[in-house]
């Protein structure tokens, strides 16, 4: 069995007030509710986002977003009314960290080198 793919998951403890806020985080709906308890958003490169209701996970979960341009990121996130520390710069990625209303961790990453995960 080859694998073909992954998607990366969050637990939040109500899907419906968890996927209002990532709705207006990407800017837009879910791309696909395969069941009541789960909404999932699909990126331009393959990868998906998938939050699932489970009260007893919700906010013990940490996610990687990959960005191409984090100084945008930052200012739309500043539109949202979402405060941010300053980001973790090196000289292969910079690194933005917040955290959603469930409390779940979300790693928002532009890379600098093209060797690493994009």
């Amino acid at each position: 069995m080859a694998i073909t793919n992954a998607l990366a998951s969050l637990a939040v403890a109500d899907l419906s007030a968890a996927a209002r806020w990532y709705e207006k985080l990407f800017g837009r709906a879910a791309d696909s509710t395969p069941m009541s308890q789960v909404a999932e958003w699909r990126f331009e490169r393959g990868g998906w986002l998938q939050l699932y209701e489970l009260k007893a996970r919700a906010g013990a979960g940490s996610v990687t977003l990959a960005v191409s341009d984090l100084d945008e990121q930052i200012k739309t996130l500043h539109q949202l009314g979402i405060d941010t520390e300053p980001p973790l710069v090196s000289s292969q990625v910079s690194v933005l960290m917040i955290k959603d209303p469930d409390g779940n961790s979300l790693a928002f990453a532009q890379a600098r080198d093209p060797n690493i995960a994009q």
